[in-house]
C-alpha cells in the first residue's frame, strides 16, 4: 500500500513470487484454450476465404462486374487487373468494423468477462455468415462483412486475454498460440474449401462464405460452456470463485503465491476507474508502445496481403488455374510453421523467434522482388520454372511469419500489461492490428498496380524495421508470471527511466 495525504492506495504486484508458483498443466486448461482459441479460426477462416472468392467468375460477375470484364482481358496488364476500391472495400470493411468493435468490447470484457465477449463474437460472426452467403447485392454482402467484423473484433479482444490468464507462466507462451494455431488452421480450411468450391459455377462462392457459420457456432457454444479466468472473477469481486478456479485449472490446492499477485492485481484494477487514461500515463508507455508497434509490425510485413490475395497474386504471376491450389499450399505451410512455434516458443524465448523470423522474411521479400523486377514485366506471364521458384520462397516466407510474428504479434501483447489497463491494453491491439489491416487491405491492390514488383521491397523494409524494434526495445517474456511483467520494465535499459521503482495509484482514481 502506499501513502499520500493520509490515504490508501493499493500498489498492485510490488513484490516477485514467482519462484512460489505451484501447479501444472492440466487437462483442464488444455481444453479451455483448446475451445477458446477456435475464436482465431473465425479471423483465419475470414483472411482465406475473402482471397479465393474475390477470384471466383460467379463472384465477380454479380457484385463486381467491371473486375469481371477487366479479369478477361487477354492484354490487361496482370498487376493492375483487380485494382477495384468496390472490391478492396469488401475485404476491407470487415476491419474497420472490427476495430470499432474491439473498442467497444473492452468495457464488456472487464465488466462481465471474458466469456460474454467470446460468446457475443461467435453470435456476431454467425449472422454475417448467413448475410453473405445469402447476399443478393452489394449492400447486403457489405452488411455480412460488418456483421463479420464485430465477431472478430468481439473475439480478437477476448480471447488472447482468456489464454493469457488460464496458462500456467512457464507454458503462457504455447497455449497463447492456440490461438494463431486456430487461426493459420482456418486460413487452410478456407483455402482448401476454395478450391473445391471453386469448381462449382454458380453458386460455389455462397457456399464459402456459408460455411463460417460453423467456427461460429463453436466459439458460442464454447463460450458458453467454458469456465471465467480466475483474474477475471477476482476483479469483479468473485474471490472464493477465482481461487477454486485456480485450484482447479492448477491441478493443487497450493496456489497461495498466484492468488495473491492476483488478488494484489485486481485491487489496484478495481481502484482505476479509466483504464484509457490510465494506459497513457508514463509509467505504462513501454506496454503503450508494444500495444501499438507490435500489431503494426505484424501486418506491415505483407503476410495478410499474401494471404488475402494469394489467389489474386499468383494469377497476377500467370498460374492461371493453380491459384487456388498455390495458397492452399501457403496455408498448409502457415499451420505447420505454426505448430514448429508452440513448440519453441516457451525453450528459446520470444526474441529469437522474432527477430531470426525478420530476418528470413526480409530475405524472402527481397527475393521476390527481384525475380518479378528482372523475369516479369506485367503483361506476360512468368515461366513455369521461376513461377515455382516464387510459390517455394513465398512459402518460406510465409513459414517465417508462421513461427515468429504471426503468433507473437498477439502474444506478447496480451501478455505484458497489469490487470488494471489489460482489457483496454488489448483492445488498442485489436484496434491497431485491425486499423492496418484495413488500411493494407485497401490500399493493397493500388500499391500492386503502381509499385509493381516494388511492393515486396515496401514490405521488406518495414521488416529490416521492426526487426531492429524488437532487437532494441522489446525484454524476454519468457517464463515471466503475467502478473509480475512490471519487473521486466524496471530492468530493461530503455524503459527502466519510465516505469517507476514501485507502483502506484494517483489517489483521486481510488473511491
Amino acid at each position: 500500500m502506499e501513502k499520500r495525504d493520509g490515504s490508501f492506495a493499493p500498489a498492485g504486484v510490488y513484490k516477485q513470487r514467482a519462484e512460489l508458483y505451484k501447479g501444472s498443466l492440466t487437462s483442464y486448461v488444455v481444453i479451455s484454450c483448446l475451445v477458446a482459441a477456435v475464436g482465431g479460426a473465425l479471423f483465419g477462416y475470414d483472411i482465406g476465404v475473402s482471397g479465393g472468392v474475390t477470384s471466383m467468375d460467379a463472384f465477380l460477375k454479380k457484385f463486381f462486374y467491371k473486375v469481371y470484364v477487366k479479369k478477361r482481358k487477354a492484354h490487361e496488364n496482370h498487376y493492375c487487373k483487380y485494382n477495384d476500391q468496390g472490391l478492396a472495400a469488401f475485404t476491407s470493411s470487415l476491419y474497420l468494423a472490427g476495430l470499432v468493435a474491439s473498442l467497444v468490447a473492452s468495457p464488456i470484457t472487464r465488466k462481465y468477462g471474458r466469456r460474454v465477449s467470446i460468446v457475443c463474437g461467435g453470435i456476431s460472426f454467425f449472422i454475417g455468415a448467413v448475410l453473405n452467403a445469402s447476399a443478393v447485392n452489394l449492400a447486403m454482402l457489405l452488411l455480412g462483412r460488418i456483421m463479420l467484423g464485430v465477431g472478430i473484433g468481439f473475439g480478437d479482444q477476448a480471447v488472447p486475454l482468456y489464454l493469457s490468464e488460464m496458462a500456467p507462466a512457464h507454458l503462457r507462451g504455447a497455449l497463447n498460440m492456440m490461438f494463431q494455431l486456430a487461426t493459420t488452421s482456418g486460413i487452410f480450411t478456407a483455402n482448401m474449401i476454395n478450391y473445391g468450391t471453386a469448381k462449382i459455377p454458380e453458386w460455389g462462392w455462397r457456399l464459402s462464405l456459408g460455411l463460417a457459420v460453423l467456427p461460429a457456432i463453436l466459439m458460442t457454444v464454447g463460450g458458453l460452456l467454458l469456465p471465467e479466468t480466475p483474474n477475471s472473477l477476482i476483479e469483479r469481486g468473485s474471490k472464493e470463485k477465482g481461487r477454486r478456479i485456480l485450484e482447479k485449472i492448477r491441478g493443487t490446492q497450493e496456489v497461495d503465491a498466484e492468488f495473491e499477485d492476483i488478488v494484489d492485481a485486481s485491487e489496484l484494477a478495481n481502484s482505476i476507474k479509466h483504464p484509457f487514461r490510465k494506459i497513457l500515463e508514463r509509467r505504462n508507455r513501454p506496454q503503450l508502445v508494444m500495444a501499438i508497434c507490435m500489431p503494426a509490425f505484424q501486418i506491415l510485413n505483407g503476410i495478410n496481403s499474401i494471404l488475402f490475395y494469394a489467389p489474386v497474386l499468383f494469377q497476377t504471376m500467370g498460374f492461371g488455374n493453380a491459384t487456388l491450389y498455390s495458397s492452399a499450399l501457403t496455408g498448409a505451410v502457415l499451420v505447420l510453421s505454426t505448430v514448429v512455434s508452440i513448440g519453441l516458443v516457451d525453450k528459446l524465448g520470444r526474441r529469437v523467434l522474432l527477430i531470426s523470423g525478420g530476418i528470413q522474411m526480409t530475405i524472402c521479400q527481397v527475393i521476390v522482388a527481384i525475380i518479378l523486377g528482372v523475369k516479369f514485366n506485367g503483361d506476360d506471364e512468368l515461366s513455369k520454372g521461376y513461377s515455382a521458384l516464387v510459390v517455394v520462397v513465398i512459402c518460406l516466407f510465409v513459414i517465417a511469419f508462421g513461427w515468429s510474428w504471426g503468433p507473437l504479434g498477439w502474444t506478447v501483447p496480451s501478455e505484458i500489461f497489469p490487470l488494471e489497463t489489460r482489457s483496454a491494453g488489448q483492445s488498442i491491439t485489436v484496434a491497431v492490428n485491425l486499423l492496418f489491416t484495413f488500411i493494407i487491405a485497401q490500399c493493397f491492390l493500388s500499391l500492386l498496380c503502381s509499385f509493381k514488383y516494388g511492393i515486396f521491397l515496401f514490405f521488406a523494409g518495414w521488416i529490416v524495421i521492426m526487426t531492429l524494434f524488437v532487437y532494441f526495445f522489446l525484454p524476454e517474456t519468457k517464463g515471466v508470471p503475467i502478473e509480475e511483467m512490471v519487473f521486466i520494465w524496471r530492468n530493461h535499459w530503455f524503459w527502466k527511466r519510465m516505469v517507476p521503482g514501485t507502483p502506484d495509484v494517483e489517489i483521486n482514481e481510488v473511491k
